[in-house]
């Protein structure tokens, strides 16, 4: 019977634990949620799956659900690892053998919960949940971000240098001397650049140039 929960169909968990059993029924649990689940015995497993090359449509949000304690590379480990190379991806600490330094080890990391085994399948879920939703918050800006770059790439030169001492807060005038053009070309240039990112006002113009690395007041 399938449980009441706030999972959607594209939500992904992976599961790395050497233990067969808590494996198979931590798959099972999460399964019946309707989760999308991959379970892996090892951290090198795990990594020789993200080595592989990506779908060529973006699959939904994730997050790991990790044992602390496995031959091999350690979870702790594994989520340096992870860190190391950029995964964004949410973890769920389980262990049988958890002490308060290694919590706050991996909570100072980024860990979203740390779940001492044994835990109530309630326990897991919600820290799942929680973990899917920070994906899916960090998905959307990622995606947001993308489009902002996108749009950003349309600009031609000199409509990017308008756009640079727009975010400094030059007005036309300014504009004109610095560029060595009049100040109706640099009306035309405002025009395209706000046209052309989208942008409704000035404000969210230098919010999306700020997210794409340029200081305002430069």
């Amino acid at each position: 019977m399938r449980m009441n929960t706030p999972f959607s169909a594209t939500d992904r968990v992976f599961i790395v634990d050497d233990d067969l059993s808590m494996r198979e029924a931590l798959t099972s649990l999460l399964r019946s949620t309707g989760l999308r689940v991959q379970a892996f015995a090892s951290a090198a497993e795990f990594l020789a799956h993200l080595a592989q090359p990506a779908p060529a449509t973006p699959d939904g949000p994730a997050c790991l659900v990790l044992d602390v304690r496995m031959p091999g590379m350690s979870g702790l480990e594994l989520q340096r690892e992870l860190s190391e190379r950029g995964a964004r991806l949410p973890i769920v600490f389980i262990t049988g053998h958890g002490d308060i330094p290694m919590t706050v080890r991996a909570m100072r990391a980024g860990a979203v919960e740390f779940l001492p085994k044994p835990f109530r399948d309630q326990e897991l879920l919600e820290a799942i949940g929680l973990s899917l939703a920070q994906a899916r918050t960090a998905q959307q800006e990622e995606n947001a971000l993308r489009g902002v770059r996108a749009r950003f790439d349309t600009l031609t030169p000199r409509e990017r240098e308008v756009l640079a001492l727009m975010v400094q807060g030059l007005r036309n005038k300014l504009t004109a001397d610095r560029l060595g053009i009049s100040e109706v070309t640099v009306k035309v240039h405002r025009h395209n650049v706000m046209e052309k990112m989208q942008a409704k006002s000035l404000p969210e113009l230098v919010g999306m140039c700020e997210r794409l690395g340029m200081r305002a007041g430069a």
